[in-house]
């Protein structure tokens, strides 16, 4: 039976890392809010890999961070490895990766959100939104329960029907083990959203007394670690070590002999899953002239035996799990904790949102996270922070938070899914960062931190670390700018140990630091006057020097990116009354509603002859 419980603000739906960051954005500008979870063993939850950050999702945790948000500092808590990745490569594409102690990442993640002022974390399972002249108005749970509310996050993950896949035994349910949200996909249909199936997967566990780790090559952290939030200057942890085996050809034939018992290739599964993190059958099936694949054994945390087979998904039946893994160098007594086993799951057309991923059918009702099409924890809470400043935003009556492709990794991904859809789980990569030099991780903080003060959601304590750094680091660019280096015998002495050529004639230190074998750190010696700055301010002033022309350049890109975005698209627009525009691109242009003259550019179908025809069209309305 049902009856009123209460009104609130804003409620999120789902308690994973898009509804943590959402909640937390929300209640943190002062918003009573409601977080809604169909388990509170759920919250923070990580069902898939024990790690946070990685190539392209460092940069968005980075985002998360300097917006205010909590992953970042979440994960500098609870890491048990880490490793910045691509350091091979330029600093456009460094990303940081740290394995978490999952449990603890939960728990802390939990306790953060119990403490958390005006925001109530429940167990209730959503079944139902109430909606009154096309504005969300409520949310229904199981018990019969109704909530109010003034705007609302749909975060749900994976959970919505969710069904596993375990060979050919199936069931519903969601990730590990816990129960699916049956009823909601229902309430999205009945209020007009269109669902699509997507299908995600995860390895099995396994018991660490079960391992050969001297079959396996050991895999240590950094020793320099490297934080995730600018709120922490160092961190001092002892690492554990990761493991790196091998499949090989006779894993390989087991899972060719056993694909007609795979439900991804007997046709039961019918959700699309991630191309970028396919099962193993895929890979073995996709790459059948690669006679090996990597492993990684990953620990779950601290305090437990379990360990997570990192490139070893499937959905193939229990059995032959157990006899692909027993092939793998140093596992071949292995004892399974929790079989690997498929997900398949409802989620919406993202193409339904706008920038501030608002629905364009129900005003205040936003979605973040895996419910979008997105995979991976970062992109959820990359898009939970987002969806909960412009809930609150939406109550409050203010401009809501729209981050562009020239503002960071989280206005690619969001403008990437609104604009393109998505047939698939979408994975963040550097490649589709156009502006990716000026998106760096390192500098996510003096891009973001701004909005995230603006929006209220940065102490005035973390302001002022932020100003302060911020004046370091054009003190020190203004003072090497000025700082002349002489030639002579001792400036020789020190350029000869570093394979540079001596000088001819004197030059400033900035120009010196333009030399591809000269680094701030190895240079020392030519400054013998040079202020102790920490690691951060001295890795800003180095790449602002070192890449001067080359960011110069993107920012041109950047300025002719933004004149697209400056010109609005009417609302009420009829792409079909435009003379000249082809079928295709009305009709296109239609679904999605482009906000800018931008959006509408990056619209597949929409070519720039069409674009040069709605120009054109606009001129002479405004005539």
């Amino acid at each position: 039976m049902e009856y009123q419980a209460g009104d609130f603000d804003v409620i999120v739906i789902g308690a994973g890392h898009a509804g943590c960051e959402a909640a937390l954005a929300a209640a943190r500008k002062g918003l009573e809010t409601l977080l809604l979870t169909i388990n509170l063993d759920s919250v923070a939850m990580m069902p898939c890999n024990p790690a946070i950050g990685g190539t392209g999702k460092g940069q968005l945790v980075r985002e998360i961070d300097a917006l205010g948000g909590e992953m970042g500092r979440n994960i500098d808590a609870t890491m048990i490895q880490v490793k910045m990745l691509n350091t091979g490569k330029g600093p456009a594409v460094h990303s940081l990766r740290a394995q978490a102690d999952k449990k603890a990442y939960q728990q802390r993640m939990k306790e953060v959100i119990e403490h958390q002022e005006h925001l109530i974390l429940r167990q209730q399972e959503a079944v139902e939104l109430t909606a009154e002249n096309g504005r969300i108005t409520g949310v229904k749970v199981r018990t019969g329960a109704v909530y109010g509310c003034g705007a609302c996050v749909i975060a749900t993950g994976t959970y919505l029907k969710g069904k596993i896949f375990i060979g050919d035994v199936s069931y519903d349910g969601g990730p590990n083990g816990l129960f699916p949200a049956e009823e909601l996909s229902g309430s999205l249909k009945d209020l007009g959203f269109p669902l699509q199936r997507f299908k995600t997967g995860t390895p099995a566990r396994v018991d660490k007394k079960s391992l050969d780790f001297t079959k396996m090559i050991v895999q240590p952290g950094d020793e320099k670690i490297v934080p995730f939030s600018f709120e922490n200057d160092r961190i001092d942890i002892e690492q554990v070590p990761c493991w790196l085996t091998y499949t090989n050809p006779e894993a390989h034939q087991i899972i060719m002999d056993n694909l007609d018992r795979s439900p991804l290739y007997t046709g039961d599964v019918t959700g699309i899953g991630p191309r970028y993190c396919p099962s193993i059958e895929t890979k073995v099936m996709r790459f059948a002239d690669k006679n090996r694949h990597q492993i990684f054994i990953e620990p779950e945390g601290l305090n437990t035996n379990e360990m997570y087979v990192q490139g070893m998904s499937s959905c193939l039946p229990e059995d032959v799990q157990i006899a692909v893994y027993r092939c793998v160098p140093g596992m071949e007594d292995v004892e399974f904790m929790r079989s690997a086993y498929a997900i398949e799951y409802d989620c919406i057309y993202p193409t339904d949102l706008t920038a501030s991923l608002e629905s364009k059918r129900i005003a205040g009702l936003f979605f973040a996270g895996q419910i979008n099409g997105t995979s991976g924890y970062e992109e959820a809470g990359a898009q939970g922070i987002v969806a909960g400043i412009n809930a609150a935003d939406y109550v409050l009556g203010q401009e809501p938070l729209i981050l562009s492709r020239a503002d960071g990794y989280t206005g690619v991904l969001i403008d990437d899914i609104i604009t393109k859809g998505t047939l698939e789980p979408y994975r963040m990569m550097t490649s589709r960062a156009e502006y990716r030099l000026l998106l760096r991780e390192d500098n996510a903080a003096p891009r973001l931190t701004p909005l995230g003060s603006e929006h209220g959601l940065i102490s005035d304590a973390r302001w002022e670390h932020f100003l302060a750094k911020q004046k370091q680091i054009d003190e020190e660019i203004y003072r090497l700018k000025h700082l002349i280096v002489k030639p002579g015998e001792a400036s020789a002495k020190i350029l000869e140990s570093l394979s540079a050529s001596p000088l001819q004639n004197g030059i400033s230190f900035e120009e010196l630091l333009r030399r591809p074998e000269i680094t701030y750190e190895n240079s020392r010696g030519l400054d013998p006057e040079r202020p102790e700055l920490s690691e951060w301010v001295t890795q800003q002033v180095e790449v602002r020097i070192k890449y001067d022309g080359y960011i110069k350049k993107q920012l041109q890109q950047v300025e002719r990116f933004k004149k697209l975005e400056r010109k609005r698209l009417p609302e009420q627009i009829d792409y079909s009354d435009i003379k000249g525009l082809r079928i295709e691109a009305a009709e296109k242009l239609t679904e999605i509603r482009p906000a800018t003259m931008g959006q509408a550019s990056r619209i597949s179908g929409v070519s720039p002859a069409d674009i040069s025809v709605i120009q054109i069209y606009l001129e002479s309305l405004k005539k």
